[in-house]
């Protein structure tokens, strides 16, 4: 698969996904009332964006088209 993520897209995957990811840890250990599913679904969306702004890649990016990478750089 290509790269199509980059710029602004990864910058903001990059800063969201971690911090959904702390999100979801203090709500685990109840410092945060968001509940179990709402921990869990912190956790998972962090995950997503931060794997995608790390690797710059995004299967639903590619599903639909969407290319954020100004060069592809294989």
């Amino acid at each position: 698969m290509q790269k199509n993520v980059g710029g602004l897209d990864r910058n903001a995957r990059l800063i969201v996904g971690p911090v959904l990811l702390v999100v979801g840890l203090t709500a685990l250990v109840q410092l945060l009332p968001l509940g179990t599913l709402g921990a869990v679904a912190a956790l998972v969306v962090g995950a997503v964006l931060t794997v995608t702004g790390v690797t710059q890649r995004c299967p639903l990016n590619a599903l639909l088209g969407v290319d954020t990478c100004p060069v592809d750089t294989l």
